[in-house]
């Protein structure tokens, strides 16, 4: 017991520092250091407070907190044996560790649509989502904040991931971090994708920061969290996504600023 509370301590103080770099360098750069000059860049022109940002990080400890839990359960008490996790980084070939990385993205994804679908159930909303979608105006903060018992349900991905997957212990830290970052960039708040994505086969499949933005303005749509696919092979994208984005990049890439886009809509 006294070993597994060590592992837990441990990786939930490296998953806390984890949050608070890669969620604290870009929110210091888009809404501390740089705010007026990447104003092109921001998806809704309202701003968050700070009272917003003191739930989000407060929240993101305690859903930290249950993902650590869930990562020493599965990785250092006996329920590993009923995993794929493997030691030996020679047990697969290191080319695998890439494919068992992409795998548990699509895994995770396909987990995550049809959950998230499920907490916008009337029922399950106010008792669990509504937590996280106080952040109508999300910033990197957000990634992170869940109601208890959603975090949970999140966390719980990782089950069927080293079920159906053999894992080694840095591909599964490879799979969180590259998750958060993306989440990251989800919430952003910022539209950073360049010009020419919007013209590649890239842009059919992959979500943007606009994407995501759209479901914490409007509520519903866009449950998807890496891809684009489950959302539009089930009709839940949201309708004005990729005029949302065009308008952003037009925004952005025409020099247009965002009040004089406003007084043109306004116009018409």
């Amino acid at each position: 017991m006294e070993k597994i509370i060590e592992a837990t301590i441990r990786i939930f103080s490296v998953s806390a520092i984890r949050y608070f770099l890669l969620a604290g360098i870009p929110f210091t750069l888009f809404y501390l250091l740089m705010p007026a000059k990447l104003g092109k860049f921001k998806i809704q022109q309202k701003l968050a407070t700070r009272k917003d940002f003191i739930r989000e990080v407060w929240h993101s400890m305690q859903s930290t907190l249950v993902f650590s839990i869930i990562a020493v359960g599965l990785v250092f008490t006996p329920l590993r044996q009923y995993t794929r996790i493997y030691e030996n980084i020679h047990d697969f070939p290191i080319w695998y560790m890439g494919v068992a990385l992409v795998l548990s993205l699509i895994i995770h994804d396909t987990y995550f649509y049809w959950m998230h679908r499920l907490l916008h159930h009337k029922k399950l909303f106010k008792l669990t989502h509504l937590v996280h979608h106080k952040s109508t105006n999300p910033s990197p903060w957000t990634s992170y904040s869940f109601h208890i018992l959603e975090a949970i349900t999140e966390g719980l991905v990782l089950v069927p991931i080293v079920l159906l997957l053999p894992m080694h212990p840095l591909t599964i830290l490879l799979f969180t971090v590259t998750g958060f970052i993306i989440n990251v960039y989800g919430h952003l708040g910022y539209e950073i994708m360049p010009k020419w994505f919007r013209f590649t086969w890239a842009f059919e499949i992959l979500n943007t920061s606009v994407h995501h933005n759209l479901h914490h303005s409007k509520f519903k749509g866009n449950y998807g969290l890496y891809f684009r696919i489950w959302d539009r092979v089930m009709g839940t994208e949201h309708p004005d996504y990729v005029k949302e984005y065009d308008r952003l990049q037009d925004q952005r890439f025409n020099q247009i600023a965002p009040e004089e886009k406003n007084q043109e809509v306004q116009a018409v």
